[in-house]
């Protein structure tokens, strides 16, 4: 800083670009190579140091733009389709109590259905809309006025339950399977309660239902099922709702 306040630069480029000083008979002098050498040295280093410079630029640049892409242009993700499910089936089928697991309730929230209820069930790559109906004598004679708009039907039954049980499930299965609301719709039927002794396997529930021959040409998957197994009913769903995609991507029919 000289005086008066003025401030003198030097610049380094002039510097280098000036002819060496004569030497001084009082001082050492650098030979007229050695000065050379001096300024290309430096002119590399400002060389180098400028293109660290541009290039930190260019990759705080990238960074940005790839952090304003990730939270501001990331647009939401799809919504996932819904579809309208019935689930019909005796009482002490356990209906509600798989609904309520595949709906992460706890057991002691589970109260059986004296009318009926609906759940969201959520699966990862669709929503199952379940209108569950009651299973009692005095509820099942009004089955047929909630099956209006259904897309799909799950039917639950005990395959511990006794030979009678079992033979007036097998008759509400069937009457369903011929309903006109309901014929022409996805099944999922499921033998649930095979975790007891006394539990027919999934054939043995086929062979007895006569599924075969009574279900020729429909859509339809026999599982069996325990509420303790929740892996193995998310699958037996994740069946069923292949189906649906595959009857909701059918063309009109006129």
């Amino acid at each position: 800083m000289l005086r008066g306040g003025w401030t003198h630069v030097v610049d380094l480029t002039m510097l280098c670009s000036a002819p060496p000083p004569p030497p001084s008979p009082s001082i050492h002098s650098f030979p007229p190579e050695a000065w050379l050498v001096c300024c290309q040295g430096l002119r590399s280093s400002q060389s180098t140091m400028s293109e660290h410079m541009q290039l930190s630029l260019a990759l705080c640049r990238i960074g940005l733009y790839t952090c304003f892409r990730a939270l501001c242009c990331k647009g939401p993700p799809p919504p996932r389709p819904e579809y309208d499910v019935v689930c019909i089936g005796l009482t002490g089928a356990g209906k509600t109590s798989l609904l309520s697991r595949l709906c992460s309730e706890g057991a002691d929230c589970v109260v059986p259905t004296t009318g009926f209820s609906i759940k969201a069930v959520p699966f990862p790559n669709a929503i199952l809309n379940v209108k569950e109906l009651g299973g009692a004598d005095n509820i099942k004679k009004y089955w047929s006025r909630y099956y209006q708009g259904s897309q799909g039907v799950v039917f639950v039954l005990d395959s511990a339950s006794s030979d009678e049980e079992l033979e007036a499930a097998r008759n509400e299965l069937h009457s369903a399977l011929q309903h006109p609301q309901l014929c022409t719709l996805p099944f999922l039927i499921l033998a649930n309660h095979q975790d007891k002794p006394a539990a027919r396997t999934p054939n043995q529930v086929k062979k007895y239902f006569e599924l075969e021959p009574l279900a020729r040409g429909k859509r339809w998957i026999l599982e069996g099922s325990t509420s303790d197994h929740l892996e193995a009913v998310k699958e037996s769903f994740a069946q069923f709702i292949g189906l649906l995609e595959d009857k909701d991507s059918e063309p009109a029919r006129i």
